[in-house]
């Protein structure tokens, strides 16, 4: 199992900030993809009283089951790869595989068997290598329940660095910088009810 820190600035942009910027980083758009993380906690949202976020993602038929955790900078984040099956089942009976990810879950106390996919949210990203000032970011096009929005990501080594770089980049596009601290799983399962 890989564990890294995450430490990452966004900030959600409108849809016209989002052409403007995609149009002045064209030229220098290393890759470009589709994922969909599916985000799975129980009924009750047991995972996310304890800041706790579960989620697969899927990028190129490739599976991986990440459980992320707040800490004093970021977050630690726990990767278990995983097989198309095992998203499946997943998917179709509530299994999560067996696997460092899912022994720590058990640890936390919570029963695997109320465990379920509650939403899911596809990105169209694009990674973007600034040459000139030497970084690396995402622009995201995301869609969940229904809804649309945008946003710029940049990850660093630590939050004020991430966050400059992404102030110097939206000041370059004329855009608002209002930090967003609300991650992709918080607002796709704030468009669900709890059960």
């Amino acid at each position: 199992m890989a564990a890294n820190i995450e430490i990452e600035a966004k900030v959600l942009i409108t849809e016209d900030e989002y052409d403007i910027v995609v149009d002045k980083f064209k030229d220098q758009v290393e890759s470009e993809y589709f994922q969909v993380n599916y985000y799975i906690d129980t009924k009750d949202f047991k995972l996310k009283q304890l800041g706790i976020g579960l989620r697969i993602r899927n990028v190129n038929d490739s599976y991986v089951l990440t459980m992320k955790a707040p800490m004093a900078e970021g977050l630690l984040e726990k990767d278990q790869i995983i097989t198309k099956n095992d998203y499946q089942v997943m998917s179709k009976k509530s299994i999560l595989p067996e696997g460092p990810v899912t022994a720590f879950v058990k640890m936390l106390g919570i029963n695997l068997e109320e465990l379920s996919i509650l939403a899911s949210l596809k990105t169209h990203r694009m990674d973007v290598n600034d040459g000139d000032k030497q970084t690396h970011f995402s622009i995201d096009k995301n869609r969940y329940n229904g809804l649309i929005d945008y946003e710029l990501e940049v990850e660093a080594d630590t939050l004020s660095r991430a966050e400059s770089v992404l102030e110097s980049i939206c000041k370059d596009s004329n855009i608002n910088y209002i930090p967003n601290k609300i991650s992709k799983q918080s607002r796709a399962m704030s468009t669900i009810k709890a059960k």
